[in-house]
């Protein structure tokens, strides 16, 4: 029953946001799965190509866990252990950033290219939460819910609460097995946009899944 569940939430957004296999035709965007250093070369971000085409000396934006944008060069790009003049959707690369230290890096921010993407700290979220059953929780919870949600490659702390104007919110519950729409806010900022998916887990297991519906800071 839960994977079903799941499968037709998934169905449902596949219907009516359609993620083509390889989306070459919008802004570049990756998100950062590992961070190293190349001796005498510089800082190196590896991760799979969500969308559009990087090509190689581009001009690119550091996104996510601040509120400062760090703006960059790609120097060299490599993919399947070769040195390739670009980066494209459905790729895993690694970038060779110009003047970027390590520690300045950090995994679950994206490189996208300039001004297409921009991280927030609240929005809505569709969700649905699974049974126990389906290895959720065992009980339901009430706002301002603290759980870990997963966004791509971050995983940041969060606190949900009902949409402002909910009646009774205060002591509204969210059973397991529930459909619901919640103000979500993380503790850092996270590129997000509406229509990305999103896990929320808790002591190690996945408690609801949905995704983003509209940005709201």
């Amino acid at each position: 029953i839960g994977q079903q569940k799941i499968d037709e939430l998934l169905e449902a957004v596949d219907t009516w946001i359609p993620t083509p296999e390889r989306d070459l035709d919008k802004p570049f965007l990756m998100s950062v799965e590992d961070v190293f250093t190349i001796g005498g070369r510089g800082t190196v971000v590896s991760g799979r190509v969500q969308r559009g085409i990087l090509k190689r000396d581009a001009e690119i934006e550091i996104v996510g866990k601040s509120d400062e944008v760090v703006k960059t060069k790609v120097t060299d790009i490599e993919t399947f252990k070769k040195s390739c003049e670009e980066s494209r959707a459905g790729d895993n690369s690694g970038l060779l950033l110009r003047g970027v230290r390590r520690e300045d890096i950090k995994r679950g921010q994206v490189i996208a290219a300039p001004g297409s993407i921009k991280a927030h700290k609240q929005f809505l979220v569709s969700l649905y939460v699974l049974t126990k059953e389906e290895g959720g929780r065992h009980t339901g919870f009430q706002e301002n819910y603290m759980p870990q949600m997963y966004i791509r490659t971050a995983s940041e702390a969060c606190s949900l609460h009902w949409p402002e104007g909910t009646e009774d919110a205060s002591s509204k519950m969210v059973m397991p097995g529930d459909n619901v729409e919640m103000t979500a806010t993380l503790h850092s900022p996270i590129a997000v946009e509406p229509g990305l998916r999103i896990n929320i887990r808790e002591g190690g297991k996945t408690v609801a899944t949905g995704l983003v519906t509209r940005i709201l800071k």
